[in-house]
């Protein structure tokens, strides 16, 4: 019966920690809240436009290293690869940059800053929310599976 009540208990110590971890991360960011789309427009403008473009388009052969062997910024409309990951990936890489073996291959080197001191997360949730208001619904739907996958 004691092995029952802490079965139990673990249970559901388990659920509430899994709901708070990713309730916490911003589960999901639903792009259908126009106020938080208008205050991420406002957002991108300021901080994200002038490399990943004003209209979400990604500088000119995105795919192509330069000279320095960096990357051009890519776009975050539906031609990029924004929407092939999870909102808790793209909130990493907004706060923190390309953090090689975490969010880069090893040895990566980026022109992307970190954002983390200079943007609330209300901010960074907001950012997100107006790319991917952009998105077909296609490519929203295939996001917000990925996004709401449990962790492996």
């Amino acid at each position: 019966m004691i092995a029952g009540v802490v079965g139990v208990l673990a249970l559901g110590v388990g659920v509430y920690l899994y709901g708070t971890f990713t309730d916490s991360a911003g589960a999901y960011i639903d792009p259908s809240n126009q106020t938080l789309v208008a205050l991420g427009k406002n957002v991108y403008a300021n901080n994200c436009a002038a490399c990943h473009g004003a209209k979400l388009e990604g500088q000119p052969d995105w795919r192509i290293r330069q000279a320095n062997g960096r990357l051009p910024a890519p776009p975050h409309n539906e031609t990029g690869h924004t929407w092939h990951h999870p909102d808790t990936v793209l909130i990493d890489i907004i706060k923190n940059g390309l953090v090689p073996g975490v969010t880069a291959p090893p040895g990566y080197v980026s022109d992307m800053p970190a954002y983390g001191k200079l943007l609330t997360e209300h901010d960074i949730q907001a950012v997100l929310a107006y790319i991917k208001s952009s998105w077909p619904k296609q490519a929203l739907a295939a996001q917000k599976e990925i996004t709401l996958q449990p962790p492996q």
